[in-house]
């Protein structure tokens, strides 16, 4: 069954998990303190890349399909409201985009060879997991994590395996069986072999390992921002460290 938000959703949705990272940053005890699930950064550095990264695919879906990526100049290091305003124009700037494309407009994305969709729809959806997993971060930073919310990670999970698996390089061990299990429940299946995952009806066939969790703490533990202690697991525990260590994360 699909989970992702209608199109007018998942705009508000960037905007809203945006805003919780904006919030999470201004109100920090210590605004230059370490990020611990992104350790070469700090705070500022974690407002500056959301910023950026809205700059980025800003232009993506002004230019569609046509799009030559081209990463945006960062502002510097800014006074800490002036950073917070700036994050807070390209969030609108890029809401601002979508909106004028809809949610069809073919797109350049960096995941072509996934077999998702490449559109601004496509774009409007990650962007709520990118926003939703930095907020994470911030507010992991600042002291006061906060679960992401259930929509939003019910959907991430069943984006995080189109994406990162799906684009992740060949599997480098024996084809093997997963089943991720939400408390919330949602299931899926895939095999995982060498020709890349291959998605299987859920609870339809045996596996060797079953992931199971809240859907924000499963989201979170497939993005390495929890151990994998946070989820209960069944199965081969070497498979689950090499799950959850194959795909790239940007």
């Amino acid at each position: 069954m699909a989970s992702t938000p209608a199109f007018p959703d998942l705009l508000d949705l960037i905007e809203e998990r945006s805003a919780a990272l904006r919030h999470a940053v201004a109100t920090a005890p210590d605004p230059r303190t370490t990020v611990p699930t992104c350790p070469d950064w700090h705070l500022p550095d974690l407002l500056a890349h959301l910023t950026v990264v809205h700059r980025f695919w800003t232009a993506a879906v002004l230019a569609g399909a046509e799009f030559v990526p081209a990463p945006p100049e960062a502002d510097g290091d800014l006074p800490a409201a002036e950073a917070l305003a700036r994050s807070a124009e390209a969030t609108s700037a890029l809401l601002a985009a979508l909106r004028e494309a809809g949610p069809d407009r073919p797109c350049w994305t960096w995941w072509q060879s996934s077999g998702s969709p490449n559109d601004s729809g496509a774009i409007a959806r990650h962007q709520v997991q990118e926003a939703a997993v930095h907020a994470y971060d911030a507010q992991l930073a600042a002291g006061a994590p906060l679960p992401v919310p259930g929509a939003v990670a019910l959907d991430g999970i069943d984006e995080f395996l189109a994406l990162s698996w799906g684009t992740a390089d060949p599997w480098p061990h024996a084809p093997a069986r997963i089943r991720l299990r939400t408390d919330e429940g949602r299931t899926w299946q895939a095999e995982l072999t060498a020709d890349g995952p291959r998605p299987l009806a859920p609870d339809t066939e045996p596996v060797a390992l079953e992931l199971m969790a809240p859907a924000s703490e499963l989201l979170l533990t497939l993005h390495r921002r929890r151990p994998a202690a946070a989820v209960r697991s069944t199965g081969d525990p070497a498979l689950l460290a090499v799950l959850l260590a194959w795909p790239r994360l940007g």
